[in-house]
């Protein structure tokens, strides 16, 4: 079961300001929805708070790093 996406997408301040960037919302159970702006009929990524955490974390580690 994903969560209602409760406040508007925002464009994450790393994209750039034409073409596809990375949105993201918040969720009604304090989590947050992702979306790719390039293609919007794709279903968002929903991450329940605790995960939202994690995520961020994993990328200030260089968990994600390639």
């Amino acid at each position: 079961m994903t969560s209602e996406v409760i406040g508007p997408y925002q464009k994450s301040p790393y994209s750039l300001q034409e073409g596809d960037c990375v949105e993201i919302a918040l969720t009604a159970d304090g989590g947050r929805a992702v979306r790719g702006s390039k293609d919007l009929s794709r279903p968002p990524l929903h991450f329940a708070g605790a995960g939202w955490q994690g995520f961020l974390l994993g990328i200030k580690h260089g968990t994600f790093d390639a």
